[in-house]
């Protein structure tokens, strides 16, 4: 599961910087947060393949709306090529959405304990995505797994996380995206979070 995120400024990410920058030169309809703690509903930077099948930064909103006012913001990689509301992104609609941590919480004997979960090592990194076009604006979701056996005690699902290399790939719709989510990233650290994101303590 996935219901909040991190996104650094962009100072000290020459990557992060490049794609806050492309987006802030697109047009978009309304305000897009590119930095801080990311919510649903949030218009945030996300990679996708332009008409010449190149990974380029587009600003999308966090969650397909559905008619009753509510809004998906997660879909099972296990079984999202087989839902009518996830087929066409799996074949033709894949993004990354770029981003510094997430945020899971921990529930043990009524007490919540906030997580911030990033790759080892790893100063920005990709959820793999799908994304659709609803009245004219581009909303995305973000794809789940199992979790890495190193946080499967916080949660039991993880974002789908992608090597950096094969953003361009999963972003291309001539790519199968079975087997490239075969490649998804499982080494994980973990740091307890505060509430306003800041992190506080590093588990070995």
């Amino acid at each position: 599961m996935c219901g909040r995120y991190w996104i650094d400024d962009g100072r000290d990410n020459v990557e992060l910087g490049e794609i806050i920058e492309q987006v802030n030169h697109r047009p978009a309809a309304g305000p897009v947060k590119t930095s801080g703690e990311i919510f649903p509903t949030d218009v945030v930077p996300v990679i996708a393949s332009s008409k010449r099948l190149a990974p380029e930064a587009f600003a999308m909103g966090w969650g397909y709306g559905l008619g009753d006012g509510k809004r998906i913001i997660n879909a099972r990689s296990e079984t999202a090529a087989d839902r009518p509301l996830f087929r066409d992104g799996m074949r033709q609609r894949r993004c990354a959405v770029p981003a510094s941590h997430y945020f899971e919480w921990e529930r043990s004997g009524g007490k919540k304990t906030k997580y911030a979960i990033r790759p080892e090592g790893s100063g920005l990194f990709y959820f793999a995505g799908l994304y659709r076009i609803s009245d004219g604006r581009p909303e995305f979701v973000i794809l789940t797994r199992e979790p890495a056996q190193s946080i499967a005690f916080i949660h039991d699902r993880m974002p789908v996380i992608l090597p950096r290399e094969l953003v361009a790939d999963w972003t291309n719709p001539q790519y199968d995206a079975g087997a490239l989510l075969r490649h998804a990233v499982l080494a994980v650290t973990h740091e307890k979070a505060q509430v306003d994101g800041q992190l506080e303590m590093v588990f070995p």
